[in-house]
């Protein structure tokens, strides 16, 4: 996270405004380019275009910001333009240049694409402000970042405009080499993002393999511990948070009310401080939930099992259940599944994912025996052929064990 002062906030606002309009400046060439009969144009041949566009009276404003930002703005769009018509390739649909038109200025969402695959003009009110920053000039001390552009004058008063502070002392490495830095605004704060070069990991764990079930009761249960990880929204920490949360919501509600001019609504100053309030709020809840899943996923990786089998969960089905939407979204179950996987991926540990209908909870991990009257509000699990009395959830993360071994014997 950065820690802009006043003037690079200014700046940051600047380059990332700048970069929406190269971007919209680009597909708006390309859109009417494809109308007029015309090839793909490239993003080198865009980028003279702008040089021009740049020389123009109107247009002198765009010299304020580095080349680099535009040039990579322009880029993005050219690279989305041309996967847009290698999908047209791969599924064999074709659009007309009046449905290309349609689909662009169709939907003004967060995403960069639609549900039809074409890039869409970015909004200045919906799409997050980011640009890029170009790998040879940024720089990283253990405390500051250097921004390129923010300051061409040569004095050392003014050099120091370049240098933002970081929220956090040596969190980014200062001797390796950086990949696709991109700068972002949540809302709220500006954050910096880039890839580092690190060495792959050699050593190929050996240790007993893990089955873990997910839950809405508890987290993530283990084949390897009893103790389950628990529910972090069951806390008290999360629960005052959603209590704020509530009621804020309720008294934002109300001024939208008070404040009503016909069928209209007035947003005054008071809405937008409340409004700002609740979104600090909603960024502290997702990170109290974020961090834990990434504090739960590395504690697992760290017990370096030799492979780890989870279930393919239908999360967007289970979404469906009006009243189990909410805490299923709160667990963020996808989000652990993608971490585990990555984590795994780069510590040599095989991932090994269950089919969907395998009966999980179902089945006897004594006898194998399956019963199929086990309904959601039965927690205990008990075999009508052997007796086997057991936890459910810590049942189906044993059986999870077995179908990653059998996968692994198969494999051999």
């Amino acid at each position: 996270m950065l820690l802009p002062n006043n003037k690079q906030k200014t700046k940051l606002f600047q380059c990332a405004n700048t970069a929406r309009f190269a971007y919209n400046w680009a597909l708006d060439m390309q859109m009417n380019n494809f109308k007029d009969g015309g090839k793909f144009i490239s993003d080198s041949n865009l980028r003279k275009e702008f040089t021009k566009l740049k020389q123009q009276p109107d247009y002198n404003w765009l010299y304020n910001v580095s080349n680099n930002v535009t040039k990579q703005a322009i880029k993005d769009c050219c690279d989305a333009y041309s996967d847009f018509f290698a999908a047209q390739k791969r599924t064999g649909i074709k659009y007309t240049n009046e449905t290309l038109v349609k689909l662009a200025r169709k939907n003004k969402k967060p995403t960069l694409y639609n549900m039809n695959g074409h890039p869409k003009f970015k909004s200045k009110k919906y799409s997050i402000p980011t640009f890029y920053q170009d790998t040879d000039k940024i720089k990283f001390t253990g405390t500051h970042v250097k921004m390129e552009g923010f300051s061409e004058s040569k004095k050392r008063n003014k050099q120091k405009l370049n240098w933002i502070r970081l929220a956090e002392k040596d969190r980014i490495p200062t001797d390796g080499k950086y990949i696709n830095p991109r700068i972002s605004y949540d809302g709220i704060n500006w954050w910096i993002s880039v890839g580092i070069e690190v060495k792959d990991s050699t050593t190929l764990p050996s240790d007993e393999g893990i089955g873990i079930d997910l839950g809405i009761k508890d987290l993530a249960i283990c084949s390897d511990i009893k103790d389950p990880y628990k529910n972090i929204n069951k806390t008290s920490k999360v629960k005052k948070s959603k209590k704020k949360q509530r009621r804020l919501q309720r008294k934002i509600s109300r001024k939208y009310l008070k404040n009503k001019k016909g069928d209209s609504y007035c947003k005054t100053s008071n809405i937008i401080k409340s409004e700002k309030e609740l979104l600090k709020i909603n960024h502290r809840l997702a990170d109290i939930r974020h961090n834990y899943i990434h504090q739960t996923t590395t504690e697992i990786i760290e017990r370096k099992p030799s492979f780890i089998c989870m279930e393919d969960l239908n999360v967007k089905g289970m979404m469906k259940n009006k009243h189990l939407s909410k805490a299923i979204q709160e667990q963020c179950l996808n989000e652990f599944q993608r971490q585990i996987e990555y984590k795994s991926s780069w510590n040599n540990i095989k991932f090994i994912e269950a089919d969907r209908y395998f009966p999980s909870s179902k089945l006897c991990s004594v006898c194998g025996c399956i019963n199929k009257n086990l309904k959601l509000s039965d927690r205990v699990y008990i075999c009508p052929e052997c007796g086997n009395v057991i936890d459910r959830d810590y049942q189906a993360a044993l059986n999870l064990k077995a179908y990653g071994e059998n996968v692994i014997q198969l494999a051999s």
